[in-house]
């Protein structure tokens, strides 16, 4: 099962994108666990995760966050989170993890 951690300035709208991707994810049976974070959290909750994204608010600190964690790193679309897809962010993150 994978780890997903979303990291934002700690906004309702990233709760409900992972609420969408959560259903995304069952709809394609991908096995994962989504979970949003205030970025303050990511070096804690991010620690054992298989990927970690940034909100577009935060997506400036990057380079900071990748220097925190061992896995991949990205800032979601603008567009994917700002209509809330959760199916092209889970198909993002299959993308990127190789599944």
């Amino acid at each position: 099962m994978k780890k997903i951690v979303l990291a934002c300035a700690a906004g309702m709208s990233t709760s409900m994108l992972v609420v969408n991707m959560r259903k995304a994810a069952e709809e394609a049976g991908y096995a994962c666990e989504i979970n949003a974070y205030p970025i303050s959290d990511v070096k804690d909750k991010g620690a054992d995760a298989d990927i970690v994204l940034l909100g577009p608010q935060v997506r400036f600190q990057l380079a900071k966050i990748k220097g925190m964690v061992s896995c991949p790193v990205e800032a979601i679309d603008a567009t994917a989170y700002g209509t809330m897809n959760g199916k092209a962010v889970i198909a993002h993150v299959r993308e990127v993890l190789g599944d």
